[in-house]
């Protein structure tokens, strides 16, 4: 199959995140979770005893779909859910150790996506295009982690 015909540079910029993304989803994909799985798993070994809702927030979804999510990863032995003392409505989540173990190594995956993709610059032209991101991504919105 031929390479696409990418004649802008945001065409360009789509296909580098397309890669980074496709190395994302191989990742996981191998682990046998969904990108949202994974991702709660990651949150999870950052944020041990996070409640539902936060998980929810985070996930920027509704407490039934993370209720779902979190039915299959403990399922799975990958999550527990532990009654808060005093409190039996509010359940804290953690990852089990197989649940940190199974996404343990998923940074460095992405940093040797991210050399693959940069391979063919070197030290100088890598520090050019940074320069230049940090340019153009001065100037637009932050995302809102809402």
């Amino acid at each position: 199959m031929d390479a696409p015909k990418l004649t802008t540079s945001l065409e360009l910029l789509r296909w580098v995140g397309w890669a980074q993304r496709k190395a994302a989803e191989d990742w996981v994909r191998a682990r046998e979770l969904s990108f949202e799985q994974s991702f709660v798993l990651g949150y999870l070994g950052q944020q041990p005893g996070a409640i539902q809702r936060d998980i929810a927030q985070m996930t920027r979804t509704s407490a039934a779909s993370v209720s779902s999510l979190l039915q299959g990863l403990e399922r799975r032995g990958l999550i527990e859910r532990r009654t808060e003392p005093g409190n039996e409505r509010v359940k804290r989540v953690f990852a089990t150790p197989a649940g940190e173990q199974l996404v343990a190594g998923f940074a460095e995956a992405m940093a040797a996506a991210d050399e693959t993709i940069l391979a063919p610059l070197d030290a100088t032209e890598r520090a050019t295009l940074h320069a230049l991101l940090t340019k153009i991504t001065a100037e637009l919105p932050q995302p809102s982690r809402d």
